[in-house]
């Protein structure tokens, strides 16, 4: 099960260009190891931005 909270705080903070708290580097969606949260973070982050 896919914790929505979760899938939209790593969204944006990949589109805000924030800190990966483990590695305190840029947070990139290459640091989402799990295939389903990445599927779930990358339809957030289209989502987000077709209104931009």
């Amino acid at each position: 099960m896919i914790n929505q909270i979760v899938v939209r705080i790593a969204a944006e903070r990949i589109i805000n260009g924030g800190l990966n708290p483990k590695t305190n580097v840029v947070y990139v969606l290459d640091d989402v190891t799990n295939e389903d949260y990445r599927v779930a973070v990358e339809d957030y982050i289209l989502t987000a931005i077709e209104g931009i």
